[in-house]
């Protein structure tokens, strides 16, 4: 009986060595490159949504993080990617592919965002974090419109019905009608700019920033991702509920005034967040 088998098949001849040697060769960051141009057609209509004022340009501060943080480990990016991440950045780019003909642009944005992130993450060493790397790839997309837009009448509500207790805890005769208040016989709309949408994506950016910059591990981010809400909230809460009070004193709240409780708040947000964030090393990675 002959037992001998050809295993010829199975050895890659000279030319197939050739190009998985040339594959090999090129760098990770080269192949986020090549993927980052595949996904042209997204970055084309975020960056023409920007440009034509039809959201603000906070995405470029997250976009510089995250080009940041992958560049910052860039020594330590393997040339075997792990195959679980590589196979989701592969759905995800289809998906943003397939989005074009079916979804709503932004949708198909956040599909190719999320793909460019994975990828990403597949290159780093194990153990890598990557929710932080996956929260700053979407919001470096031109997203506040849409949270305004969807979000903001919620918010409204919420902070306005919020602030009505806090005045009327502080001696004030205040009702909440919709995103209407009347404290002490005068009338108080809570308006978009009200809503705190730009206040949540500063926090989450902060949380996101932070926590990819420290290396915290994703179980704990998410841990602590809630306090970044939290913090929006009472923030929102205690800037509306102050101007409302101003208001309700009949006292000029001029422009400048009215912007600077609101900076002064924001950065007690960011301040809080970046603190948990920031506490409990031994949760990094």
């Amino acid at each position: 009986m002959n037992v001998t088998c050809d295993v010829r098949a199975a050895v890659p001849s000279s030319e197939e060595g050739r190009w998985l040697a040339r594959l090999d060769a090129v760098p990770p960051l080269g192949w986020l490159a090549l993927q980052s141009a595949a996904l042209w057609p997204h970055w084309r209509w975020a960056a023409a949504r920007v440009a034509d004022g039809s959201d603000d340009p906070l995405g470029l501060a997250a976009l510089a993080v995250f080009g940041v943080l992958v560049a910052r480990e860039s020594a330590r990016l393997t040339a075997r990617p792990d195959t679980r991440w590589l196979v989701a950045a592969a759905v995800g780019t289809a998906a943003a592919t397939a989005a074009t003909f079916f979804l709503p642009p932004l949708l198909g944005a956040v599909f190719a965002a999320l793909a460019l992130a994975c990828a990403a993450r597949a290159f780093l060493p194990a153990g890598h974090a990557a929710l932080p790397l996956l929260g700053l790839s979407v919001l470096a997309l031109p997203v506040v419109s849409s949270l305004q837009f969807y979000a903001g009448f919620p918010l409204r509500v919420v902070t306005a019905q919020l602030s009505t207790w806090v005045l009327q805890a502080a001696g004030f005769v205040a009702t909440r009608t919709g995103t209407a208040m009347e404290v002490d016989g005068r009338l108080v709309i809570v308006d978009a700019p009200c809503s705190g949408v730009q206040m949540v994506w500063m926090a989450y950016f902060a949380a996101c920033a932070v926590a990819g910059w420290y290396g915290l591990r994703d179980r704990a981010f998410l841990q602590r991702l809630p306090a970044a809400g939290a913090f929006v909230l009472m923030g929102n809460v205690v800037r509306n509920s102050v101007l409302v009070g101003l208001e309700a004193r009949h006292m000029a709240v001029s422009e400048s005034l009215h912007q600077g409780i609101g900076l002064v708040v924001l950065a007690m947000v960011c301040w809080g967040v970046v603190s948990v964030m920031r506490g409990g090393r031994r949760d990094v990675v």
